[in-house]
């Protein structure tokens, strides 16, 4: 009997969940398959961190058009013996030929014009990083009592056995499959077999099966020789003609150097909110410092009257969006300014007092803002994957892995089965910008990863994350509110109706782009008429739009007398995944 494949989308987002409870770990992810890998790793004895490589690997199996080995990653760790939280930053760097006078001859941007790299240009492709950020977390954070091969071993199988594909991740590949193969002469590696489709290939529906046997060897070419097995040897020389095929310049030179040099320990940025957590991002180039601005402007806004206290105002009331909508606005100006590589463009101080109070200043609780100087997010995309593990032993992993927007670049390594990534497209082509292209130089980031402990005695609070573009601070910020200020399980606080500023390209105004809020359906529609009274422009998103406010994954943790701990997971609805005690 053959299986009822759906021609169809399935109703999106529909049904309600329970948190999940567990006291021996858990897993939060985007795909069931992939919180079985992870589950498996923790089964074996190892830590979060093994389970979160375990995770990254076969959600690029299963979520190829959002994440892969071709991308990049970044961890945050909690260590529960010493209780600290510590950093690693697995992003790429653009070519060591690529520099911002070639990038804007090759694009025809006329001198004393700004721009960016197109999402579809092979200058968008930055040195994937996840690849090293997958060995690097293993030896840095992870148990030592398994092996690479070990770790990986769930997702080689899922890549050669065959795995059915969720409703989300084949919606994203049916809405791909066009530039796939616009990208690359190889896309048929990435999609199903099909005497009856186009070139005798398409896009997977949901439910049926795919495998990836050229993913698989990739792995066991990693598991086997370490980095040497991707940034040397037969995958690098693919990566490397696939790039050129395509006019670009990433060089054998450039993989080399990331391999051993390319992946940073960072140190977490921190700031304590509302007395009652710290949370922890990560520091440029990532965005982290963006939700942790956004934060203290909140705190200022209510230590200064300019808003009623949170906890008094009527949760996705008109004033709570509204100040919501002018925080992300204030702190995105700085933040798509100021964030770059600090190696190159050091990030100044925003997270002081007195600047935190500066920018408040801008702050009016009665109308919109005009457009704050240095600009705002360029565009919102769910094509990225965040998960979250807590393992029997207190330890946290809280990870972001990506291939930034929908495939990436689409363009495939012949043999290799994975995509290279579009990060370049977030360089600035204007000279003199903070975050400009130079060669060897790491873009704006927008993965963020977060943990947030208990300030008194640095216990793990909660690990959480909202992938998507530049959405990611935005849900970060509404989590934080939704369980700390009304009191939300885990849930209930993924499951809240959204909100997230533009533009997304609804307008063909620039100046309307720049207001363009996005609310997403479930608010009071007399909220939304508030919100265009006083200057908002309001696209209020239904069905399938709705991936836009990104897809969140949390795990709490209540200790209680005894030294007792219980975790509280919750899964985005908005995604295929779960929340999986362990």
């Amino acid at each position: 009997m053959a299986f009822p494949f759906q021609k169809t989308p399935f109703s999106p987002f529909l049904g309600r969940r329970s948190a999940v409870y567990s006291m021996a770990g858990m897993i939060a992810c985007s795909q069931p398959l992939a919180a079985n890998a992870g589950q498996a790793i923790l089964a074996k004895g190892g830590n979060a961190a093994d389970a979160a490589i375990a995770i990254a690997a076969a959600l690029n199996v299963t979520e190829p058009g959002s994440t892969g080995i071709g991308g990049d990653m970044f961890c945050l760790f909690y260590e529960k013996k010493t209780r600290k939280v510590r950093g690693l930053n697995g992003s790429g760097r653009s070519p060591m030929s690529l520099t911002l006078d070639l990038a804007r001859r090759n694009l025809g941007i006329p001198p004393g014009e700004s721009g960016n790299i197109p999402l579809n240009s092979v200058l968008a492709v930055t040195t994937p990083g996840a690849a090293a950020g997958w060995v690097d977390t293993l030896e840095l954070f992870g148990s030592k009592k398994l092996s690479l091969a070990e770790v990986l071993e769930p997702a080689i199988s899922l890549a050669e056995d065959g795995f059915p594909v969720s409703e989300i991740s084949a919606r994203l590949w049916q809405e791909n499959e066009q530039s796939l193969r616009e990208a690359s002469p190889n896309f048929r590696e990435l999609l199903k077999p099909d005497t009856g489709a186009k070139e005798g290939v398409r896009a997977p529906l949901p439910g049926e099966l795919m495998t990836n046997p050229n993913l698989a060897r990739t792995f066991r070419m990693l598991a086997a020789q370490g980095k040497d097995g991707f940034y040397r040897g037969a995958i690098a020389d693919a990566i490397v003609r696939a790039v050129e095929d395509r006019g670009g310049v990433l060089s054998h030179a450039d993989l080399f150097y990331h391999g051993y040099m390319g992946t940073i320990e960072t140190d977490p940025v921190r700031v304590q909110f509302n007395g009652k957590v710290d949370v922890w991002e990560h520091p440029p180039n990532g965005q982290g410092l963006v939700a942790l601005m956004a934060l203290k402007l909140l705190e200022e806004l209510e230590r200064t009257e300019q808003i009623s206290s949170f906890s008094s105002l009527r949760h996705n009331s008109a004033d709570y969006i509204h100040a919501l909508i002018e925080i992300f606005r204030i702190a995105f100006a700085d933040g798509t300014w100021w964030i770059g590589d600090p190696t190159v463009s050091p990030t100044p101080e925003l997270l002081s007092k007195a600047y935190i109070a500066e920018r408040a200043r801008h702050f009016s609780p009665t109308h919109a803002s005009n457009i704050i100087a240095h600009g705002s997010p360029a565009f919102n995309t769910c094509d990225t994957v965040y998960f979250a593990v807590v393992d029997e032993n207190g330890n946290a992993a809280s990870v972001v892995n990506s291939n930034y927007h929908g495939f990436g670049s689409g363009i495939i390594p012949r043999g290799c089965g994975f995509v290279l990534q579009s990060r370049g497209a977030n360089f600035s082509l204007t000279p003199g910008h903070p975050n400009a292209l130079a060669p060897g130089k790491r873009p704006y980031h927008t993965i963020i990863p977060a943990i947030a402990t208990n300030p008194d005695d640095r216990s793990l609070h909660t690990v959480f994350g909202v992938m998507g573009g530049f959405m990611q601070p935005q849900g970060h910020v509404q989590l934080l509110i939704n369980m700390l200020i009304f009191g939300m399980d885990a849930q209930k606080a993924l499951d809240a109706p959204r909100i997230c500023i533009g533009p997304m390209g609804h307008c063909e105004s620039a100046s309307v782009n720049e207001r363009m809020v996005y609310i997403e359906e479930g608010i009071d529609l007399l909220v939304v008429e508030e919100l265009r009274r006083r200057g908002h422009v309001i696209h209020v998103m239904h069905g399938w739009d709705r991936e836009i406010f990104g897809r969140g994954q949390v795990i709490r943790a209540f200790h209680g007398e005894g030294g007792q701990t219980v975790l509280e997971g919750g899964s985005d609805i908005r995604a295929d995944g779960m929340a999986l005690p362990a």
